[in-house]
């Protein structure tokens, strides 16, 4: 099932300009996610990271991979309204350069739940080509009020 951003927006609390995952291309409820972020010269970030070499911050990697997991969490009923947080970030490995005009492949395959808390084995590659790995942390919150 593919979700496009206004879906995405739909789920997830995030927004302009920390909104990271432009298009879900398929997911599992309570399983699995795999999206795409396409990168931009034109993002915020770019500004200072860095004026004159732009690389995406490898925290915006892992911020956009959590979000793919955040929507495969979010999308079983009954967390429907909740938030997802980090709790922690393991393994965090990292391969090349993200810059603008790449298309990031994010997927994250949820290993482990208990209760609020589990752990999702993360994937950041463009064009087949690892850029990041690593296993995420999450604890689901409370219900939170409507955000725009």
């Amino acid at each position: 099932m593919e979700l496009n951003s206004n879906q995405i927006a739909a789920l997830l609390p995030h927004r302009y300009p920390f909104a990271l995952v432009d298009r879900i291309t398929d997911f599992e409820a309570g399983k699995w996610a795999k999206g795409i972020k396409c990168v931009s010269a034109g993002e915020p970030v770019f500004c200072g990271h860095f004026p004159r070499e732009h690389v995406m911050p490898g925290v915006l990697l892992l911020e956009a991979m959590a979000q793919v997991g955040a929507v495969a969490i979010l999308s079983v009923p009954e967390n429907k309204g909740k938030i997802v947080l980090f709790g922690g970030v393991k393994q965090a490995r990292f391969k090349r350069r993200v810059i603008p005009g790449d298309v990031v492949e994010l997927e994250c395959s949820l290993t482990r739940q208990k209760g609020p808390v589990g752990i999702g084995v993360c994937r950041a590659s463009v064009g087949g080509e690892v850029a990041c790995t690593a296993e995420l942390t999450f604890m689901i919150e409370k219900e939170v009020e409507d955000v725009v």
